[in-house]
């Protein structure tokens, strides 16, 4: 495959080190852990440096190397990456419902990739794909069985895109691929970023309120996605061309097996995200507001996906905002979907000391 290993460190000597860099450093403890590490270096030897301040900090890599993919060489290798950014970004135009190669339409609805993962998988708590690469292959608690990247991806394809697994060695699959591998080059096998994820915002100690939420849409999201939330076609009469606002519920929108259907996830996600052009840094809506918006959201009417109940063959890895049962603990559906989530995660905790694995009676 172009996206690992040889065709990386080719463009590695074309770059130099001399790529885009975007300096994300945690914000106070850091300088003063680059101070206490100096001096520890200038006294410790060679092989105490792995237990400096410093290094333990960086567990977590905070400075995200960001490669310029426009300067990679017009060549095999370079040429497969921009076309996975380009699926990624223009998604529908690909593999999309009414992309123009009909035997490339594996995509269910008209959505990108890029709807969710923003700035095209590089923005900070937007759903970053900067060690995507990194995380596979791995355990996969939903299925139960070690997955690839493909894996991940095609995960994607049939719950956020609604649709049906790409081929592993379609020119889209391997283009994705090639684009995420050379986006985590500088992040070692498992490692994690600073900024990775949604955000984690404190969690109510109520359960959401889809109805508040309701009126916090009109107020903060309405405009852009529309008041049916069924968002802002570019074109009508070119959908392949997608969305300038996505849809949030509705027969375009993901389905109820997406992980943006969880409420933990998009309740940070507006957070940190929304209106659009929002980051972390000063975000506008409030924690308790985007957990109501994020309530409503994911109580309205989807696509839905079959076989949700097979999902999770132990259910104690089950996450504890999956709005599909079948459940290891006692709790409602309702509460899964709307929290509190302490409770719940305190009784799975006793479940798991005290049995180990609670099996899905749905999973033979």
């Amino acid at each position: 495959m172009f996206g690992s290993g040889k065709g990386i460190e080719m463009a590695r000597r074309w770059m130099g080190w001399g790529l885009v860099t975007a300096l994300w450093l945690l914000p106070t403890a850091l300088p003063a852990l680059a101070q206490d590490a100096a001096r520890e270096a200038a006294t410790a030897p060679a092989t105490a440096l792995a237990e400096t301040p410093l290094a333990k900090a960086n567990a977590r890599i905070a400075v995200w190397d960001l490669p310029d993919v426009d300067q990679l060489p017009d060549d095999d290798y370079g040429r497969l990456v921009r076309y996975g950014r380009s699926v990624l970004v223009a998604t529908p135009s690909h593999i999309g419902p009414n992309a123009a190669d009909p035997a490339m339409r594996f995509a269910g609805n008209n959505l990108a990739c890029a709807n969710c993962h923003l700035n095209a998988g590089t923005k900070k708590f937007g759903l970053p794909l900067i060690a995507a690469a990194a995380d596979y292959p791995s355990y996969s608690a939903r299925s139960g069985h070690k997955a690839t990247l493909a894996d991940r991806l095609d995960g994607c394809m049939t719950r956020s895109m609604n649709g049906r697994p790409l081929p592993t060695e379609s020119k889209s699959m391997r283009a994705l691929v090639a684009y995420l591998e050379l986006l985590g080059k500088s992040v070692p096998p498992g490692g994690k970023i600073v900024g990775g994820g949604a955000g984690r915002i404190a969690e109510l100690d109520r359960p959401a309120d889809p109805v508040r939420g309701a009126a916090l849409y009109k107020e903060n999201c309405a405009f852009c996605h529309g008041p049916d939330g069924h968002g802002l076609i570019r074109d009508p009469e070119a959908p392949a061309l997608g969305y300038g606002v996505p849809p949030l519920w509705g027969p375009g929108s993901f389905n109820d097996g997406a992980g943006m259907n969880r409420l933990i996830t998009i309740a940070n996600f507006v957070h940190n995200n929304m209106p659009n052009g929002t980051s972390w840094v000063m975000p506008q809506i409030a924690p308790e507001d985007a957990w109501d918006i994020g309530a409503f959201v994911v109580s309205q009417d989807r696509p839905r996906r079959a076989g949700l109940d097979r999902d999770f063959p132990d259910l104690l890895q089950k996450p504890v905002d999956a709005p599909y049962g079948p459940y290891a603990d006692d709790f409602t559906e309702t509460q899964h979907r709307f929290g509190p989530f302490a409770p719940i995660r305190a009784a799975l905790a006793r479940l798991k000391a005290d049995k180990g694995t609670v099996p899905n009676p749905n999973v033979k």
